[in-house]
């Protein structure tokens, strides 16, 4: 870098009158300057203000401005500092494209007075681009016959970059057939020539792949590279080979014409038309033989144009040349041998000398069953012959004598699983190919009662509803038996059975033919509820047999039963009629209503509602226990008799029922006057104008009243108090009962008992009211203790024990 500036003599004459000169010479001066491309933009080059002489502080005031001459405006002065700095990335390949230097010329212009400075910007290159060549690929063709050391031009390199940077020498990639040489051109580019080392042979190699590398003289290098792919062209330097000198080959007399004898194949090594070959007979094949065979000349086949015939002529011997297609024709031959071979051209025959059908299926093992000849009229092995049968039957061949054999029985045989077989004896020789011939007899079994019947099922459930019609259909129970004709006609019969003295005939028959079994009268499930017996199927066989199966009938319950009302007990068709105190609490038993169904369980669970009530508001019904309790206290406005229609309903379908009537009356009581005292103020009176000594006296009264009615009632339970309580029993039946209630529920043992006698607790004593087997023992509970007991049906024998 360097500048030239102007200084003012000291002597000032001398000034004066160069002053002009100098002037001119100072706007005529060129700053030069010289940077790298490439800069980073805002890069400073220089501080051009100091160099060029310049007041940095004027440089604003004198409106500094730097213009480029036909350039773009790569660079710009700072006018603050006075640097002249980098406003664009300059690529000098672009800007110089081929030039080996490379100048920006610029205008430095400043005002008041007005000066130009012009400055001289040199772009120096750097190593920024790789060399590349032109064509990435190269393809050349050489002939095989190219002589070693002949050369061949390839594609150059090119570098943009200049001096240093571009391309410096090349690299090939190795090779045992080629090499470069180096050149250098007139304006110092350097290009390189491919040189064939060794002579090439198609036939080893057809092609060879180079990689050519250039790289330039920059730090650091950079490279591109070229691929040369090098094609051999082929010449005619290979004769057709065979496989084989010579070949032998056989074939069958009277193969038909036109059969493939042997196919020849002589290959080229060559390509083109020069790997393409012509096969002929040469001189040396007699015209005998190419008068049985005809040669292809393009493919090589031999076929057969003759019939051949193992007596007149058994060997054919030929010579043959293969010829290839180029302009100096190269041949290779090979000799083939034919052998014609005798043919087995007549079939084995057999013969079925006797045969035994039909035959019992539990026939002997080891019987014959049949005798069989074979013979062939050829000779050697075409005239040896075998003798098969199918694997999968159970008989086999024994060989009897030289020709014969005799068919047996080697397995037992089952007329169940085959009730016939198709016996195919097939005769084959030892001939290649081999020649057969076969015969199919059919052998028939006869059969054996061996089978017994058999019944789909070991064991068969059937439901049966009760109240069936006599004479009903309940199941099919066939049998099945495999055998055949009278060994499979069977029998039903029912094997008799008693069950409560009653035969098993009697209620049941089945269908001797059909195994039909119909019920022979109406059951009734609360009577009989199952029957197991068993039913035998028998054939007719000599001698019979049999098996049986297990029949299970189970009666199926109907809703046929309507609820019996057992209490409280009444006359049939007659009103109960209950007393009770008017001055019963709420919530206390009144009576309970219980009803008996016959029915299966699911049909004889009842349920109890009202079908008539007096006063609806006045008592409850439980659906379920029966038990009919109050829902509040009488009033002296409720009637004195109150009429309950309950009606028990089971659960079948359609649904069953009964009803009852009670007719239940009121009494009154001891304390009847008093219970109105305390009632009818609380209920009914109103409190208003009355005096407040005649309420505190009247309470007074009730107060009095209240505790002498505690004081009795307590003296009263303690005369009633129980004494030590007795075992229990598994059987008991709880009944409840009110302690202030007179009559009380049904109490019994369990629910069988209910239909044969009743059982109540009236005023203190137990009544029975009809006859209760003798000596029988009931565990009754929730009866007060001390309860006499009331044998209103001459039960003297029988005994009432309280639970412990």
């Amino acid at each position: 870098m360097g500048g030239l500036f102007c200084r003012e003599p000291w002597d000032r004459y001398v000034w004066i009158s160069l002053l002009f000169v100098v002037v001119l010479k100072c706007a005529t001066a060129v700053t030069h300057y010289s940077i790298p491309e490439e800069m980073e933009e805002g890069s400073a080059v220089a501080n051009l203000a100091a160099d060029l002489g310049l007041d940095v502080k004027t440089l604003v005031e004198r409106r500094m401005r730097l213009e480029l001459i036909a350039n773009r405006k790569y660079l710009d002065v700072n006018r603050e500092t006075g640097e002249l700095y980098v406003v664009e990335r300059i690529d000098r390949e672009s800007l110089c494209p081929a030039k080996t230097s490379c100048f920006l010329k610029m205008e430095a212009i400043i005002e008041n007075p007005k000066r130009i400075f012009y400055i001289e910007l040199e772009i120096t290159d750097i190593n920024d681009n790789a060399p590349h060549f032109r064509r990435d690929t190269v393809d050349l063709d050489i002939s095989e016959a190219t002589q070693p050391g002949e050369r061949f031009s390839v594609s150059n390199a090119v570098d943009p970059d200049v001096g240093s940077n571009s391309v410096k020498t090349y690299h090939l990639s190795e090779s045992d057939y080629f090499t470069i040489e180096i050149q250098t051109g007139r304006d110092g580019s350097k290009f390189a020539d491919l040189i064939l080392k060794k002579g090439l042979n198609r036939e080893e190699q057809a092609s060879h792949h180079l990689i050519l590398t250039a790289t330039d003289g920059g730090m650091p290098s950079r490279s591109g590279t070229a691929s040369i792919i090098v094609h051999v062209l082929d010449t005619n330097d290979n004769a057709p080979t065979f496989e084989r000198e010579s070949y032998q080959v056989s074939i069958l007399e009277n193969s038909p014409i036109g059969s493939l004898v042997f196919q020849l194949n002589a290959t080229d090594l060559d390509e083109g038309s020069n790997s393409e070959v012509i096969y002929s007979f040469s001189l040396y094949t007699s015209e005998k033989t190419q008068e049985t065979f005809h040669l292809n000349p393009v493919t090589g086949e031999i076929t057969v144009k003759e019939v051949l015939n193992y007596e007149h002529f058994r060997v054919y011997d030929m010579e043959v040349i293969a010829t290839d297609k180029g302009t100096k024709s190269l041949s290779g031959q090979c000799k083939l041998k034919i052998l014609v071979e005798d043919m087995n051209d007549n079939h084995p025959e057999l013969s079925i000398k006797s045969f035994q059908s039909p035959v019992s299926e539990d026939i002997k093992l080891d019987t014959v069953i049949a005798v069989v000849s074979v013979s062939d009229k050829d000779s050697g092995e075409n005239g040896i012959v075998d003798l098969h049968i199918p694997d999968d039957m159970p008989f086999k061949l024994r060989k009897s004598s030289d020709n014969y054999y005799e068919l047996v029985v080697s397995e037992a045989l089952d007329r169940e699983k085959v009730p016939e077989y198709d016996i195919t004896f097939t005769v084959t020789d030892r001939g290649s190919p081999p020649l057969s011939d076969n015969e199919t007899m059919t052998l028939e079994l006869l059969d054996v009662n061996d089978n017994v019947p058999q019944f789909p099922k070991s064991f068969y459930t059937i439901r049966v509803m009760e109240n069936n019609a006599p004479g009903a259909l309940l199941e099919s129970l066939s049998a099945f038996d495999p055998d055949l004709h009278e060994n499979q006609y069977l029998v039903y019969v029912i094997i008799e059975k008693e069950i409560a003295n009653t035969s098993m005939s009697m209620l049941f028959s089945i269908n001797p033919e059909d195994g039909k079994l119909h019920a022979l009268k109406t059951f009734d499930y609360e009577i009989e509820k199952e029957f197991l017996f068993h039913i035998e199927a028998r054939d007719s066989g000599s001698p019979p047999l049999s098996s049986n199966v297990s029949v299970h009938i189970i009666i199926v319950d109907q809703n046929d039963n309507a609820p019996v009302i057992v209490s409280p007990w009444r006359a049939h068709g007659s009103v109960v009629e209950e007393k009770i105190p008017r001055s019963t609490d709420k919530g206390s038993l009144v009576a309970k209503v219980i009803a008996l169904d016959t029915d299966s369980v699911h049909n004889s669970r009842i349920t109890y509602q009202f079908l008539q009530v007096t006063d609806a508001t006045l008592f409850s019904l439980d659906q379920y226990n029966g038990e009919i309790r109050t829902m509040r206290m009488f009033s002296y406005r409720d009637p004195r008799h109150q009429r309950l229609v309950i009606v028990a309903k089971d659960n079948g379908e359609p649904a069953l029922s009964a009803t009852v009537t009670i007719k239940l009356s009121t009494e009154e009581t001891a304390v009847k006057a008093y219970s109105d005292m305390t009632e009818v103020p609380l209920e009914y009176d109103i409190f208003s104008d009355l005096n407040l000594y005649l309420v505190i006296g009247l309470a007074s009264v009730s107060f009095l009243l209240l505790i002498t009615i505690l004081v009795t009632i307590v003296l009263k339970c303690q005369k009633a108090k129980p004494s030590k309580a007795a075992p229990p029993s598994r059987n008991s039946v709880i009944s409840e009962r009110n302690s202030t209630i007179a009559d009380s529920t049904l109490v019994s043992n369990d629910a069988y008992w209910y239909s044969l006698f009743l059982a109540e607790t009236r005023k203190g004593k137990l009544v029975v009211r009809q006859p209760v087997p003798k000596g029988s023992r009931y565990i009754v509970s929730s009866i007060p203790r001390g309860t006499g007991l009331t044998d209103t049906s001459d039960s003297a024998a029988s005994t009432l024990q309280y639970p412990k």
